[in-house]
């Protein structure tokens, strides 16, 4: 199955979404939340691929995210809109709780498929 707007399989955007997490874990590795909010680089990085995740969440047919429905795409994009349209009002506790306990577990989730034949 394709993605007519881009012309690629939905299985790369999967791979992707993975890369863009395990950057985010990798960006945020050793450090606290204190830590993490002090360092601006790291921070813009993060909402960055956090941001790109929900984006490539969005070229994930429809179809395809009905067949796994233990992810949570609706979260997943509306995160991603957060994170771009609403930058004055991201709660950094809840993007600190998103990296620590929903990213992991996605990453588990995707890797799952991307390992399906």
């Amino acid at each position: 199955m394709f993605d007519e707007g881009s012309g690629r399989e939905w299985r790369f955007y999967i791979d992707d979404m993975i890369g863009f997490g395990e950057k985010v874990l990798s960006y945020t590795q050793g450090l606290d939340q204190s830590g993490f909010l002090n360092h601006e680089l790291i921070y813009d990085a993060t909402l960055r691929n956090l941001a790109l995740i929900g984006e490539a969440a969005t070229r994930i047919p429809k179809e395809i995210r009905q067949q796994y429905p233990n992810i949570p795409w609706r979260l997943i994009i509306a995160t991603r809109n957060r994170l771009i349209h609403a930058y004055l009002g991201i709660d950094d506790d809840t993007v600190w709780s998103i990296i620590q306990d929903n990213v992991p577990e996605l990453l588990d989730a995707l890797k799952t498929i991307s390992n399906e034949d």
